[in-house]
């Protein structure tokens, strides 16, 4: 039986996010939606990523991470980004390097990248805190939500 925890997270809502990063050359990118703001001053998010990620490994031996702003039209680029193979995922899509040398979708609607400032494990996954070193609003348009598909990632591996 399902437990009510379980539901009523189930309604909790997420904005949908491509997490980019890069280290020693090699770049990835992967699906998150467990992202939050976390401070003002100085400007801090949290990204909470599974430890049995590929981008997890990259994220904590590089110490940076950017968040691509995901567009409600561009949800095919969902399945892109839970695909197994890094280089296929960026192919025909237009990307540069940031400043932290992550990859940064010019298609998406804004990105932020940070440097990792601290990490905790409080749980089955790990929450990197970066601070926010580069952004942009590149689109002004209405992001993609877990309430525009199939539903909200409980954690569960």
């Amino acid at each position: 039986m399902e437990r009510d925890w379980e539901r009523a997270l189930g309604k909790f809502s997420y904005g949908i996010y491509v997490l980019t990063t890069s280290h020693q050359g090699e770049i990835n990118g992967m699906i998150a939606s467990w992202v939050s703001q976390v401070s003002y001053d100085p400007p801090l998010v949290m990204v909470a990523v599974h430890p049995n990620r590929y981008s997890h490994g990259m994220v904590d031996k590089s110490g940076k991470f950017a968040l691509n702003v995901v567009a409600k039209e561009q949800g095919h680029w969902l399945g892109r980004f839970k695909g197994p193979d890094p280089a296929a995922k960026f192919q025909g899509l237009k990307w540069k390097k940031g400043a932290t040398g992550c990859p940064i979708l010019e298609e998406s609607l804004a990105y932020v990248e940070c440097q990792v400032v601290d990490s905790y494990r409080p749980g089955n996954h790990t929450l990197f805190v970066g601070r926010i070193i580069a952004a942009q609003l590149l689109e002004d348009n209405i992001p993609l939500t877990t309430l525009d598909y199939e539903g909200t990632y409980l954690g569960k591996r």
